[in-house]
């Protein structure tokens, strides 16, 4: 007769509870991108039974013949590159917070509130209030004698105008991300900083931004995760328009899967957002660990 030791015992029963969150890792994750990788190996149009492998053909059309693509990206890019230029804001916004503020549990609402708002609930509202006829924004800029701004149909500004709507949803997640890594620096050093004669700006600079890069490195790759994978709100209120101006990488992905039927393409356009992902954000990981 096997005897089965209460060591054993012990590690099948916690290994039981794996088998679920590894299966569901596996089935919605592993399988699906390694699907994703194989078909991006295809000239597959998602109709057909037949996957054809066309080896790297779509990934040379992609990266040499395809203009769209390289647009898009640029995009991509003004989102991601705003965000970061306000990090620093939402940093000292945070830090505001942690102060004596009166009210500051209204702020605190307030500020984070456009996080939990539907985006295409957002996209809907701020369509109204950047609208070239009876907008809000326009309104409010004739009152003033100034002539109204074609927000979302001038190819010059149109997405500056979107990243200002994700701005205002997301920064305040943000906030409150770097409000709770404020609050874990521990308060003896900041009273010590004051009594030595260390402004506010000071204890800012010298020790809330030292103490917090684990949550700024995490807010970074938020912002370069985000800031490639931009869809609903340049889908819902421009649909990537004036012309192409502001179409992203994932709606140009979606339309070349879907409108153009070119899967294949489409899945290596995915496999490519991914990959750049990965390397950003291994770069800037290496960057902030040499920081701290």
């Amino acid at each position: 007769m096997i005897t089965i030791s209460r060591e054993a015992k012990k590690n099948w029963f916690l290994a039981s509870f794996l088998i679920i969150p590894i299966s569901l890792l596996c089935l919605f994750m592993i399988y699906p991108t390694v699907k994703l990788i194989y078909l991006s190996f295809t000239s597959w149009d998602g109709i057909s039974a037949s996957k054809d492998f066309n080896g790297l053909k779509n990934y040379i059309k992609l990266l040499v013949d395809s203009p769209d693509l390289w647009n898009t990206l640029k995009n991509n890019f003004t989102y991601f590159s705003i965000h970061l230029a306000m990090i620093p804001v939402e940093i000292f916004i945070a830090f505001l917070l942690n102060s004596k503020l009166k009210a500051v549990g209204f702020f605190k609402t307030t500020v984070f509130l456009p996080y939990i708002i539907n985006g295409v609930a957002v996209a809907y509202m701020f369509s109204m209030f950047f609208s070239s006829e009876g907008g809000a924004l326009n309104t409010f800029i004739q009152l003033l004698g100034f002539d109204p701004v074609n927000w979302l149909s001038n190819t010059s500004i149109v997405n500056y105008s979107l990243t200002s709507v994700s701005l205002w949803r997301f920064s305040g997640m943000h906030v409150i991300l770097f409000l709770a890594a404020i609050k874990s620096v521990p308060q003896e050093i900041l009273e010590a900083a004051e009594v030595d004669g260390a402004n506010m700006f000071k204890q800012y600079i010298y020790i809330i931004l030292p103490n917090i890069l684990t949550i700024i490195e995490l807010v970074l790759f938020l912002n370069i995760r985000g800031g490639l994978q931009v869809f609903d709100i340049p889908f819902v209120m421009t649909s990537g328009g004036p012309g192409r101006a502001s179409s992203t990488f994932i709606m140009h992905t979606i339309e070349t899967a879907f409108n153009f039927n070119s899967v294949g393409r489409a899945s290596a356009m995915a496999v490519i957002l991914m990959a750049m992902i990965i390397t950003i954000s291994g770069i800037q990981k290496k960057i902030l660990g040499k920081g701290k």
